[in-house]
């Protein structure tokens, strides 16, 4: 928003310099600069730079008039904003120990206080004066008054890293905001006028962790310090006294951001790099040895530099570490990492979710033991479960038939499931439920209701939430709140207090004697007694962070981990974890963390605000609009799942996102953008791949049928926009003059595959069920079935035969079972519609027909699907009794394991 008044007034500015400009044209320039003026003025009291200085200036250029030089002085400053910090050359002008070449990191520290203006001035020349040529990072200060300041510097000016805060703040601001009217409902202050001076900063801090909980916070006071570090110690980093030397208080700021910045395993590897070595183990592109002298490779080092392969080796001693066994710098990038994401623990992965959910899955699950499965999931977790030989319990997710995608599982889905298990008896072996959150199309649980309620039917039920897309969340102050481990903190929290007791036992009256239909639909609260908070979240960093590839987190908010999971997660982590993973990625993790607790708040505000400004532009070019449709929430996310209604509120501002954000089952992630493609007649494969791809040079992650999925990240370039918004305006062009020179019968044929796009749909069929042979309990209604047994007897080729589409329809519809062998999936949706276990349906078999996409695994378009013969499952033509080949204690060769 910043940068954009600056330029905004450049313009409007340079417009004005004209001589013999229209009068209209210079009365609205004129309306401009004073809007953008007035603007300015407010907006810079919440920066150090520009500082407020540079608005009076500006205001006297406008005065004067000095229209050419007011307009460059707004663009170079706009220019230096896009630098993304602070104008390296305002260290010269504001602290004199700089230089023009200065590129020490530089940041903002928030001082709120009731300062005069003379006691201001001093803050600032004594903060200055502590300043020294060896400090590691340069620093503003930003002075502030109130409460309601405080909480908008914060967030509007993303380069405050430190707060250092008085209690005899005011509470209201003195400035006209109506420029920030969508923050205001965010910042609104407690009630503070009644409340001691402890209790004043602990409400300060605590809204300040609540929307950005990565700063430093240190309180100043005048007397009594040793008390109010008792009261209040815990809310604050530390305490000084008001009189104490300024330059403890400037050294402890430095260290604060210090801390954040530490990559402990990324600079052991630099400082191994550095060293000279004699290289005799087995790794022959340590140092370069193998690349750097071969006439036939050596343009391999060219490419990638010397570096990597001087960063490459397979010690873990030297200064370095073991990843299987940390106790030096990987563990403590690890423990930083935690810190960073809010959780108890984290582990680094280096070989993908895919690996992270595998992990997981492993040293929770048990064979036997019952887990509740997301269908519309990753592949990752299907076969997590045939490792682990559970018993899947498949949910459905809702249908979004009109684009050929799916939702998520609402929630009284999910109750309805574990109500089941209850009522036959067999909670106790149900084990683990698996999300992903978000979908890949943006959909996003409320991931606190979500176990909130269900530990109100199973009080000890492990969650793991697939969070592959969602590693940037924890960063934003309204993500925030849908992730996993600031939702597991929060009812932990929440369930420890009086108030929640007294709301439970009154939610235990109104509930008694509730069907199970009914306590599907009621909201549900655990016994405090009883409950125990077991989280854990998977994030591929790399995929919406900064990490080379593969790089990924797990994340620990597990109250039992250390009693009942601790061991066996570390065996899980030895099966699945390389004894050779790639430094380069474990350093890339570690540097991705630095950034994201230091700048984090400022991408992802960026990423957001890009996506915004792509949809208004597609939804508001004429031409754009008559071709492509950015869906929101009102498309992708049914009304009952709303209690706003209507669209998601998107363009309202982050109030009325957080307030959605807040209440609704399902709400949309606004940086994913599915655009609707039908009205071009081209199909969603052939747009990507003919037209994005080839033509443009543009990638994009997924396509359906009539749609493909754009999505912004924290690093992508507003360049970047600018060229997919000039693709798709060429492309309308193109499709524009083409159509209005299609013969009659032509555009019959345009239309055609218009409408077959737009409404000619497949169902997306649900999960049918399994057979009885791979069901625990074939009469009971849970339909749990051990996917493990189905996969393994498939590698018997008795038990198997390929069945065409059109035998295989034949034989469901005569009522005979046709039982996949293997997983089917064809992409899209991307994930399996048949599994090893799984009977056909007629949906399916639809579905299937129906789909026009050329790449499914798992079916063989000259032979088929492959099934199991009718004489491998029970009840189906052989008398029953257990499948042929598969006695007790036999293995998948038919040997004795």
């Amino acid at each position: 928003m910043q940068t954009d008044i600056w330029w905004s007034l450049s313009d409007a500015a340079r417009r004005l310099a004209i001589p013999d400009l229209d009068p209209a044209e210079r009365a609205e320039a004129t309306a401009a600069v004073d809007r953008n003026l007035a603007d300015i003025e407010v907006l810079t009291h919440y920066y150090s730079h520009p500082g407020r200085q540079v608005a009076e200036t500006l205001r006297g250029l406008a005065s004067e008039p000095a229209y050419a030089e007011l307009s460059r002085t707004a663009a170079q400053i706009g220019r230096g904003l896009l630098a993304d910090a602070p104008d390296a050359t305002a260290a010269v002008a504001q602290d004199g120990t700089g230089t023009v070449a200065d590129r020490r990191p530089r940041f903002d520290v928030l001082v709120v206080a009731d300062l005069s203006e003379t006691e201001e001035a001093k803050v600032h020349r004594d903060l200055r004066a502590s300043r020294r040529r060896e400090d590691p990072f340069v620093y503003g200060v930003v002075a502030v008054s109130n409460f309601v300041d405080a909480m908008v510097a914060i967030l509007v000016n993303p380069w405050i890293q430190a707060v250092v805060a008085r209690p005899d703040f005011h509470t209201h601001s003195d400035f006209d905001l109506t420029l920030l009217d969508p923050l205001l409902p965010l910042v609104g202050p407690p009630d503070l006028d009644r409340l001691t001076a402890a209790d004043r900063a602990r409400a300060l801090a605590h809204r300040i962790r609540r929307e950005r909980p990565e700063l430093d916070l240190y309180l100043l006071e005048q007397a009594s310090i040793e008390q109010l570090a008792t009261q209040i110690g815990d809310e604050f980093d530390s305490v000084f006294l008001q009189q104490e030397d300024v330059l403890d208080l400037h050294l402890t700021i430095l260290r604060g951001v210090g801390r954040r910045y530490r990559t402990p395993f990324y600079s052991a590897l630099l400082e191994y790099a550095r060293k000279p070595s004699g290289v005799f183990h087995a790794l022959p592109v340590s140092r370069g040895n193998s690349v750097v002298r071969s006439p036939w490779i050596h343009d391999m080092c060219d490419f990638y530099g010397l570096n990597i392969f001087l960063a490459e080796t397979s010690a873990t001693a030297g200064g370095l570490d073991s990843l299987l066994e940390p106790h030096g710098p990987i563990k403590e990038a690890q423990d930083l990492a935690a810190r960073a994401f809010g959780a108890r623990r984290t582990y680094f992965v280096t070989n993908g979710t895919s690996t992270a959910n595998k992990i997981v899955t492993q040293s929770l699950v048990a064979p036997g033991d019952v887990v509740l499965v997301d269908r519309n999931c990753h592949k990752s977790h299907h076969y997590a479960q045939v490792l682990a030989g559970s018993h899947v319990s498949y949910l459905d997710s809702y249908a979004i038939d009109e684009f050929s995608m799916y939702g998520a599982i609402p929630l009284s889905d999910i109750k309805r499931t574990l109500l089941t298990y209850r009522r036959e008896g067999r909670l106790d072996q149900v084990a683990l439920v698996s999300l992903t959150n978000c979908t890949f199309d943006g959909v996003v649980y409320d991931v606190e209701r979500v176990m909130a309620e269900c530990l109100a039917i199973k009080p000890d039920l492990v969650f793991l939430w697939d969070e592959a897309w969602f590693a940037f969340a924890r960063f934003h102050p309204v993500y925030r709140r849908r992730t996993a481990m600031a939702a597991a903190a929060r009812l932990a929290e929440r369930f420890g207090t009086a108030e929640y007791r007294a709301e439970y036992e009154r939610h235990l009256q109104r509930i008694r004697g509730m069907a199970d239909d009914d306590l599907a639909r009621e909201p549900l609260f655990p016994d405090p007694d009883k409950v125990r908070i077991r989280a854990y979240a998977t994030q591929s960093t790399h995929k919406t962070l900064t990490s080379l590839r593969q790089g990924s987190m797990i994340h620990v908010h597990d109250e039992e981990f250390g009693r009942r999971n601790e061991e066996a997660f570390h065996e899980a982590y030895m099966t699945h974890t390389s004894t050779s993973p790639n430094y380069q990625v474990l350093a890339s993790l570690d540097v991705g963390r630095r950034q994201v607790e230091l700048e984090g708040f400022e991408l992802v505000s960026r990423q957001v605000e890009l996506a915004m400004t792509l949809r208004d532009r597609i939804a508001g070019h004429p031409l754009l609009a008559k071709y492509f449709r950015v869906l929101g929430s009102g498309e992708l996310i049914p009304d009952e799942y709303r209690r706003r209604g209507g669209d998601c509120p998107l363009h309202a501002g982050p109030v009325a996102m957080e307030e959605a954000w807040k209440t609704d089952e399902f709400v949309l992630d606004p940086c994913r953008l599915t655009i609707e493609i039908s009205a071009t007649g081209i199909d969603g494969d052939t747009f990507k791949h003919a037209q994005l791809m080839d033509r443009w040079g543009i990638q994009i992650n997924k396509t359906t049928r009539n749609t493909v999925l754009a999505m912004t990240n924290i690093g992508t370039p507003r360049t970047a926009a600018a060229h997919l918004l000039g693709a798709l305006l060429g492309i309308a062009e193109e499709l524009e003059a083409e159509i209005g020179q299609l013969t009659p019968e032509k555009k019959r044929a345009f239309d055609l595959r218009v409408d077959a796009l737009t409404h000619d749909h497949p169902p997306l069929p649900d999960f049918s069920r399994f057979h009885d042979t791979f069901r625990a309990d074939p009469a009971g209604a849970a339909g749990d079935g051990d996917m493990r047994k189905a996969y393994y007897m498939a590698y018997r080729e008795e038990l198997c035969e390929f069945v065409s589409p059109g035998e295989a329809r034949r034989r469901v519809e005569a009522g005979q079972p046709v039982v996949s062998a293997i997983f089917v999936t064809p992409y899209p949706p991307g994930f399996p519609i048949l599994v090893p276990g799984q009977e056909f349906s007629e949906d399916i078999l639809d579905f299937m027909d129906a789909l026009d996409t050329k790449e499914i695994h798992g079916f063989d378009p000259e032979c088929g699907y492959r099934v199991f013969v009718r004489s491998a499952l029970v009840g189906a033509g052989d008398g029953g009794g257990t499948p042929a080949g598969t006695g007790e204690g036999e293995g998948p060769a038919g040997g004795k394991r």
